[in-house]
């Protein structure tokens, strides 16, 4: 994790995960709990790796011999696991992102990866969905980039208004994908086909 925010030590985020095990009623040193505190601090490790990796360096080897390709690059379906910054439970859906070359292309697992870098983080869907927008046309520098992602929300479903089933759906679309309507177009084709 980040050291940024003077962040506490692993020992301090079991201290605090025992707390909250006894703060909901539970012993944390019965036999069953008793290595619950490690377990919860290797999960967050996973869960929030995306914090201070460099996007930039992702997605820094392009290959510009693509003999003049120039339509739409699109993942489609990626799915993603990520955690919402107001209630920290997971929110999970699938990811579908693309651009539209000009004169070089990137790794399609280096987009994969992009997803990752910023779903491992808390977060709101809304900015994630921004994020990745942003982060592709900064280091492509493509004629645009689009950004359909589609997620259950576990703070909507297992807790709250309890809503089984509500996905929530955000898209940032950059370049051509906002401003020219038959690309827009072709892009939601290629997602719904």
């Amino acid at each position: 994790m980040s050291d940024k925010f003077n962040c506490p030590t692993e020992a301090e985020a079991m201290n605090a995960v025992k707390t909250l095990i006894a703060w909901a009623g539970d012993n944390p040193e019965r036999e069953g709990l008793k290595e619950t505190p490690k377990r919860v601090v290797k999960a967050y490790k996973e869960f929030f790796s995306g914090y201070g990796v460099d996007t930039d360096k992702i997605l820094g080897k392009t290959f510009e011999e693509i003999e003049g390709y120039e339509e739409i690059v699109l993942l489609k379906n990626i799915r993603f696991e990520s955690h919402c910054e107001h209630h920290m439970v997971p929110f999970i859906g699938v990811a579908h992102i693309a651009y539209l070359p000009d004169k070089k292309v990137v790794g399609i697992s280096k987009i994969a990866r992009l997803l990752d870098v910023f779903a491992k983080r808390l977060q709101t869907q809304e900015t994630m969905t921004s994020q990745i927008a942003a982060a592709l046309q900064k280091s492509l520098k493509p004629k645009g980039v689009a950004v359909f992602i589609d997620a259950e929300h576990q703070c909507m479903t297992t807790r709250g208004i309890n809503k089984q089933g509500t996905t929530t759906v955000t898209t940032t679309m950059i370049g051509e994908f906002q401003t020219n309507a038959d690309v827009r177009n072709n892009f939601f084709k290629m997602i719904n086909s």
